[in-house]
């Protein structure tokens, strides 16, 4: 269970646009590389990714990796999930397969998404690759953990809307009914909502 993602998701009932992103994209695939907004210059230093269900299967994305990993070498690049390198995963096993297939570090933290914000911040501050929050963007498949935890976080969230296969789950469904209430069916991206830091 996701504790952290049960008690922070209350906060959209106050601020609901805390679940918006300042980017969307069908899949992978299709990231600007580098990361790119409309109407703004953001100087992204670092990137968060998350696993299940966002990146592609290995077939059919090498070519967005290498880009992606060129333009955010080494430790600039952090895959962080709510199942590897949490304390479900024992020994930490699906992170160390991850990173030997992907070869890119996988965040090993104690809180699930959106709660593990500090735990990231120290993960690249410590790696001397960031100093402030806005350097980093959260691309992820769940507006209610990874887009919700960019935004509490003061960072850049970047909603793959379709991931590698559309879920049908119906926490995807209500996801995807809030985004389409709070945007309107013909604008898929709002204005960047203010930063907040918690």
């Amino acid at each position: 269970m996701n504790v952290s993602a049960t008690l922070n998701v209350f906060r959209l009932l106050f601020s609901p646009s805390y679940c918006i992103p300042h980017l969307t994209v069908s899949s992978f695939d299709k990231l600007p590389i580098p990361l790119v907004f409309p109407n703004h210059k953001p100087n992204i230093r670092a990137i968060v990714l998350d696993k299940d269900n966002c990146f592609a299967k290995a077939h059919d994305d090498k070519e967005t990796w290498a880009r992606l990993r060129k333009q955010y070498p080494d430790a600039s690049l952090l895959i962080v999930s709510n199942s590897a390198g949490t304390n479900d995963d024992k020994h930490h096993e699906q992170a160390k397969i991850l990173e030997e297939r992907t070869g890119v570090s996988v965040l090993r933290h104690t809180t699930k998404k959106p709660g593990c914000h500090t735990e990231i911040m120290d993960y690249f501050i410590q790696n001397k690759i960031v100093s402030d929050p806005e350097e980093v963007a959260v691309i992820g498949d769940r507006l209610f953990t990874d887009i919700l935890m960019a935004n509490m976080m003061g960072s850049w969230g970047i909603w793959i809307s379709e991931g590698v296969i559309r879920s049908e789950s119906l926490i995807c469904k209500i996801e995807r009914g809030v985004h389409s209430q709070l945007t309107g069916s013909n604008k898929p991206l709002l204005p960047p909502i203010p930063k907040i830091k918690v």
